[in-house]
C-alpha cells in the first residue's frame, strides 16, 4: 500500500470513528428522551385502549344509542387517543409540533372539501342514528320515497318499497326532507268520505256508517268513531266517518269499511249519486219540434217520396 493510499484510508477510519462518536453522543444524551418516549408510549397505549374500551362499552350497553353510532363515536374516541399519544411522543423528541398539527388540519380540511356531499351524508346518518325519527321495521314517507326501512348506516338507508322493489337513499336526502313515519305510533285515524243524494236521509246514513264502525271489531271504541256531514257537494252531501285502529290493522280496517258502506247503502236504498253535468253549445241553432199530427189525419209523405 503506497504512502497517498495510506493517508487515504486513516482519513476514512477518522471519519468513521467521529461519526460512531457523534452517534454515540447523541444517544447517550437522547437516552432520557427515548426512555421518556417509550414510556410516554407505553402508557398512553395503555390508557388510550382502557378509555377507548371504557367508551365503546358505555355506548354499546346504552339504549338511547345505535349500534352503529356507538361503533362509530368508540373508534373516534380511539383514534383521537392515538393522536394524542403519537403528538405526546413527538415533543419528547423535541419536536416541533405545530407545523406538523396545521398541516394535519390543512390536509384535513382538503379532505373535507373534496368529501362534502360524503361527509354531509355520514352527518346525516349520525344525526338519523342520534335522533332515530324512524328505526329498522317502520314504514316512513320522506319526499318521493316510500317504504320499509330495512338497514340504517352512516351514509345511506336501505328500503323496501310497497311495490317490492329494493331503494338505496343517501341519508342527505332523507334527512333534509319532513320524515313521516307510520309505524311509531301505536294508534291511526282512519276517514271515510262517501256522498249520499240530496234526496236521502242524513240521520238514516249517519246511523248505517255508525253500525258499520261498532261491527267491526278491529275498530277502537276509544276514542269513539265520529260520523257527521263533510261537505254540501255540487251533486251529493258528502259523508264522513271517522274511526281509530291498531297501526296494524289501518290498511285492512280501510278496506273493509270502504266496501261495507258500499254494500250497506245498497241494501238500505241510499244512493251514491255520480258527478252529472249539463251541457250547452254555444252558437247551436235551436230547433223547433215537430208538429204532431191531427188525429185521423193522414201522415205527411217523406221528402224523397214521387208525386205522382
Amino acid at each position: 500500500m503506497t504512502a497517498p493510499q495510506l493517508q487515504a484510508r486513516l482519513a476514512e477510519l477518522t471519519q468513521e470513528f467521529d461519526m460512531a462518536t457523534q452517534a454515540w453522543i447523541w444517544i447517550r444524551e437522547a437516552i432520557p428522551q427515548i426512555v421518556g418516549a417509550l414510556a410516554v408510549l407505553v402508557i398512553g397505549a395503555i390508557v388510550a385502549r382502557l378509555l377507548s374500551r371504557g367508551a365503546d362499552r358505555a355506548l354499546t350497553r346504552s339504549g338511547r344509542i345505535e349500534p352503529t353510532v356507538a361503533n362509530f363515536l368508540g373508534n373516534l374516541i380511539k383514534y383521537a387517543l392515538w393522536a394524542v399519544v403519537g403528538v405526546t411522543v413527538l415533543t419528547q423528541f423535541g419536536v416541533q409540533t405545530t407545523s406538523i398539527i396545521a398541516a394535519l388540519g390543512g390536509l384535513a380540511l382538503a379532505v373535507g372539501l373534496a368529501l362534502q356531499g360524503t361527509l354531509s351524508n355520514v352527518a346525516a346518518g349520525v344525526m338519523i342514528l342520534i335522533q332515530r325519527p324512524f328505526r329498522v321495521g317502520e314504514a316512513i314517507n320522506a319526499g318521493p320515497v316510500t317504504g320499509i326501512v330495512q338497514a340504517i348506516g352512516l351514509f345511506t338507508t336501505e328500503l323496501l318499497q310497497y311495490d317490492g322493489l329494493y331503494i338505496m337513499v343517501p341519508n342527505n336526502e332523507l334527512w333534509n326532507k319532513p320524515i313521516v313515519n307510520f309505524s311509531r305510533m301505536p294508534t291511526r285515524r282512519f276517514e271515510l268520505l262517501v256522498g249520499i243524494g240530496y234526496s236521502d236521509d242524513i240521520d238514516h246514513a249517519r246511523s248505517q256508517l255508525l253500525a258499520l264502525a261498532e261491527a267491526d271489531d278491529r275498530v277502537l271504541s276509544d276514542p269513539a268513531p265520529v260520523a257527521f256531514v263533510s261537505a254540501l257537494a255540487d251533486s251529493s252531501v258528502t259523508m264522513g266517518l271517522r274511526v281509530w285502529s291498531k297501526t296494524e290493522d289501518y290498511l285492512s280496517v280501510s278496506w273493509a269499511l270502504t266496501e261495507a258502506a258500499k254494500n250497506q247503502f245498497d241494501k238500505e236504498g241510499i244512493s251514491i249519486p255520480f258527478p252529472q253535468r249539463e251541457v250547452h253549445h254555444v252558437g247551436e241553432p235551436v230547433k223547433e219540434p215537430k208538429a204532431l199530427p191531427a188525429p185521423g189525419s193522414a201522415p205527411e209523405p217523406h221528402a224523397d217520396s214521387t208525386a205522382r
